[in-house]
């Protein structure tokens, strides 16, 4: 298999039918195999995006705050049994939560997104960016019940991050984006990576991709978006977001790992071991790919490749993707700018590199145009349309169902990006689709079906 050759076809296919707009970088036993860079990294595509161009890495993030840890754990500073409230008592409704607990999602702190609106009328309201000092502030005065008793189940929280990085910053007495800086990125030779604020310090970068996401038919920057420019409400955060690097530094990362230059292989093999419920089950990260998680890393086995840890990252106009075979020692890491023009090429490109990585053939890649029913029959589109009832207490839900043009259309309204439309592309018989993700409609006898959701007509 000429894995240098299929990634770059494949990948420059995507960008053609506007699944993939970033870098990529993939290496077998510390030999980069395929690298490359497509698209461009504003919104205006004037600038192209270089192999050194850097990005936003969201929640691949989280990985540095467990070494982080793992590092004041070494110097004997905390215990991974601490309960949280030793250290933050004001935090009585989450007694019993351990740092072990915040590691692995299992304590149940609910996540910020919970109540983001929180953050986003301090910043509306008093024209500022709260700083992750601020995330003791926020439990407290929401008042957000913990999810489910510690240990109970897995539920992925971006405040536990928030709390450990908080806690790094307390007990070494240092902020946490220096200690970063001194103790991880420096040691492994990631000489473009820092943790930083650019919307809320203005930080420039020279050669940044900008994160862009796609509003009334074009691309805009998020913080020129309507819907999403919130996003700079939470750009004060720490420990879940807001590390900024390169994939030649993430590579750099990767063998700085498997040098133990920063953490030795058996603190490591520690963060790679995947929790344990109260249950004595494994807890579950990803059940589609039977993953566990450990500290800051989701946790796999193939039983030709053996031991592989992953971690992806999502934020408006990011998706990023970092893999580790650490028995075969490969790398692939995968930093996109913009949200994919068409979802299912972006996911083409996504699962295609991973599939290469990994030995296997890709699966082509195909836009909702080319799997779309030619000359469906329109017959029945007229009474599908007309306003559905909502699910209750949902983040999305299908509001509205019309024809225009010839064409079905459907509105929608989510907590994320607030109300929006978008064309319903036939799929099936009574099934449709839409381009900017993999949501599927089944409209017929009066109600609207879609995810597990049956909605009437009203």
């Amino acid at each position: 298999m000429d894995k240098k050759t299929l990634m770059e076809s494949l990948a420059r296919e995507a960008h053609e039918k506007g699944g993939f707009n970033g870098a990529w970088l993939y290496a077998e036993h510390g030999e980069i195999v395929s690298k490359g860079a497509m698209g461009f990294r504003d919104p205006d595509n004037t600038l192209p995006i270089q192999e050194d161009t850097i990005f936003q890495l969201a929640s691949v993030s989280k990985q540095f705050t467990a070494t982080a840890v793992m590092l004041l754990l070494r110097e004997g500073l905390l215990c991974l049994e601490d309960k949280i409230t030793k250290y933050f008592p004001e935090l009585t409704a989450y007694e019993g939560v351990t740092v072990r607990h915040l590691l692995t999602h299992t304590g149940g702190v609910p996540d910020y997104f919970d109540d983001a609106d929180w953050f986003i009328n301090i910043w509306k309201e008093e024209h500022r960016v709260p700083g992750n000092d601020e995330i003791i502030r926020f439990l407290c005065e929401t008042e957000l019940k913990p999810s489910f008793a510690p240990g109970e189940k897995l539920e992925y929280s971006n405040t536990g991050y928030n709390l450990l990085a908080l806690l790094v910053e307390r007990l070494s007495g240092v902020p946490y984006e220096a200690f970063l800086q001194k103790n991880i990125f420096e040691p492994a030779g990631m000489s473009s990576t820092c943790c930083c604020h650019i919307r809320r310090d203005g930080v420039h970068f020279e050669n940044y991709a900008r994160a862009s996401v796609i509003e009334n038919g074009r691309y805009v920057a998020d913080m020129d978006s309507v819907k999403v420019s919130e996003v700079a409400a939470f750009d004060g955060l720490n420990g879940d977001d807001y590390v900024y690097t390169t994939i030649f530094d993430m590579f750099a990362w990767d063998r700085a790992l498997r040098d133990g230059t920063v953490l030795t292989l058996e603190e490591q093999q520690l963060m790679y071991t995947p929790a344990k419920l109260n249950s004595g089950e494994d807890a579950v990260y990803d059940e589609d790919e039977g993953l566990g998680y450990g500290f800051g890393w989701g946790v796999g086995r193939d039983e030709k490749s053996g031991l592989i840890v992953s971690h992806s990252g999502g934020m408006p106009g990011v998706i990023t993707w970092f893999e580790r075979w650490i028995d075969a020692d490969r790398v692939l890491v995968m930093l996109f700018s913009r949200d994919p023009w068409d979802y299912r090429a972006g996911m083409g490109a996504w699962n295609g590199l991973r599939a290469i990585a990994a030995d296997k053939e890709p699966e082509p890649i195909r836009t909702i145009e080319e799997i779309a029913v030619k000359d469906p029959d329109k017959s029945k589109w007229e009474g599908f349309c007309g306003k559905y009832e909502h699910p209750e207490d949902e983040d999305f839900f299908i509001d509205e169902v019309w024809l225009q043009d010839g064409e079905l259309y459907a509105r929608a309204v989510s907590d994320e990006y607030g109300e929006f439309s978008f064309r319903l592309y036939p799929l099936g018989e009574n099934e449709f689709g839409r381009k900017s993700g993999m949501l599927k409609l089944t409209i017929g006898d009066g109600c609207v079906l879609y995810d597990e959701y049956t909605c009437k007509k009203l």
